[in-house]
């Protein structure tokens, strides 16, 4: 045992081992049902499958398990929890011999009926797969009048192992049929063929999830375009006093425009993923086209492509619509920017004017508060010359006082500039 193990290291490990495919022995009658499932329907399905376990006197798996497959005598249950989805597949021996119409549901007949119309969330698919022996095709007319002659697909899968028949369309019963005549398979490799067909329909309606939402928001990226091309337009020839009001239209318009990326990239990312996983899947089976008739590989190819590319391009134009209104954003901040860069230029410069005018004012001001102060320190030293002429020492103290002012006056004037220059080095 290695010491200080990683706590994800066994669930890393056991991933490539999720949801492994079921063994199978034809002939097999299957139905598949898609169940669309938020969190709360997921969690209900959870419930859903313990009531049809404890009914059966069967345990209940704990709340971590995403996949259970489990024998009940008549028929088998295969549950798989998906991110978005929750799938029950059903299955029963069949009897041999091509199957009719009504014989396809043989796998839901032995189900508890009122239990099966509870199945939480949404179906977006629901598949009956007949899996009947031998490959001969003699009755091939008796077979295709089961299927829409003007959308059948029949190939060859499994490098010729066995034959696919389907229209993918949905019968008058909600289902979906596909036949499924088989060769020299062993069982696991039957199962891994049927798995991979599921998996393609099922891929195919949860890529196609996108193409309603990619429809409904043209409209709104068309109504965005033309209002980022009037105001391209209006920044053109705007004046300084306009471009407030349209930095305010355009920061609006971003706002729209990110909500509605927001609210749909992710849709249009889970499509991508999920048609790139049908691309794969289609990849898998190695089908092989018979004469006359279209394959899996070129249905999907020309009935999808549309939807694929309107979901792309719409993407792609929600993505450059968003980069156009962030490059117009920026450039008309950058001419606000300017323009109040060269308002406070300006500003800066008549704030340094009036200061220079209060210097001027101050140095008259200083002048005036030195003849002041000069005048009432002379008053001062007049009076002490009448009293030392009272005492015989000054002879007149108007001479006295006048020769005293010079001297006052430039020490006044000295302490002045003093303290000025010791204001303006401390600043």
């Amino acid at each position: 045992m290695l010491v200080n193990e990683h706590p994800l290291r066994r669930a890393l490990h056991n991933e490539v081992h999720a949801r492994p495919p079921e063994p199978m022995t034809a002939p097999l009658a299957i139905s598949h049902v898609v169940m669309l499932a938020d969190l709360d329907a997921r969690q209900a399905s959870r419930a859903h499958l313990a009531t049809l376990l404890r009914d059966h006197h069967l345990p209940v798996p704990d709340e971590h398990v995403n996949h259970l497959r489990v024998d009940m005598g008549a028929w088998r249950l295969r549950w798989e929890l998906h991110t978005e989805f929750v799938t029950w597949t059903f299955m029963a021996d069949a009897p041999m011999g091509l199957p009719k119409g009504e014989d396809y549901d043989l796998a839901l007949r032995s189900l508890p009926q009122a239990w099966l119309k509870d199945l939480p969330g949404e179906c977006l698919s629901h598949i009956q797969l007949w899996a009947k022996l031998t490959q001969d095709l003699s009755d091939r007319d008796e077979l295709h009048q089961q299927f829409r002659e003007d959308s059948l697909v029949v190939c060859q899968l499994a490098e010729g192992a066995a034959t696919l028949h389907t229209d993918f369309q949905i019968n008058p019963n909600g289902c979906s049929r596909f036949l499924l005549r088989v060769g020299q398979l062993t069982q696991r490799r039957l199962g891994r063929l049927v798995q991979r067909l599921l998996e393609i329909e099922t891929y195919r309606m949860m890529a196609l999830l996108g193409l309603p939402i990619a429809r409904s928001a043209v409209p709104a990226l068309a109504a965005a375009e033309q209002e980022l091309a009037d105001l391209a337009q209006a920044i053109r020839s705007a004046s300084h006093e306009q471009e407030a009001e349209l930095l305010d239209r355009l920061t609006r318009l971003a706002g729209q425009v990110e909500s509605l990326y927001a609210s749909q990239h992710s849709r249009f990312s889970a499509s991508k993923a999920y048609f790139e996983l049908v691309d794969r899947r289609i990849k898998d089976i190695r089908e092989t086209r018979l004469p006359g008739f279209q394959s899996i590989g070129e249905f999907m190819d020309r009935r999808l492509s549309p939807a694929r590319s309107t979901c792309d391009w719409v993407a792609r134009r929600q993505t450059a619509l968003s980069e156009r209104v962030s490059r117009m954003s920026n450039l008309l901040r950058t001419r606000v920017d300017f323009q109040q860069e060269q308002s406070s230029q300006a500003l800066l410069t008549a704030m340094n004017k009036r200061q220079g005018l209060q210097l001027k004012l101050q140095t008259t001001v200083e002048g005036l508060s030195v003849a002041a102060i000069t005048y009432y320190i002379a008053g001062l030293v007049h009076y002490m010359a009448e009293g030392l002429q009272a005492k015989g020492l000054v002879a007149d103290p108007s001479i006295a006082t006048a020769v005293a002012v010079p001297f006052i006056a430039l020490v006044i004037w000295w302490i002045t500039r003093r303290l000025h220059f010791k204001l303006l080095t401390t600043e």
